[in-house]
């Protein structure tokens, strides 16, 4: 059970994953399995935690250059 004052982090499919991402379900996939992209499995189906995402996409982005 949580406790009242926590916040449960939301949870992804691979394929939403994806559409998020706008890429293939495969690409997701790939990812999971290099481990560029944390996930873990109920049922033989893939979870992903939002700050999984949130990081994934962190490490990717590049910061903008002023010119």
């Amino acid at each position: 059970m949580i406790a009242p004052n926590m916040t449960r982090e939301q949870i992804y499919t691979a394929e939403e994953v994806a559409r998020m991402l706008r890429v293939n379900t495969r690409t997701v996939h790939r990812l999971i399995k290099r481990g560029e992209l944390e996930a873990f499995t109920i049922g033989g189906v893939y979870r992903i935690y939002q700050g999984a995402v949130d990081d994934y996409i962190a490490r990717r982005s590049k910061p903008r250059k002023d010119t």
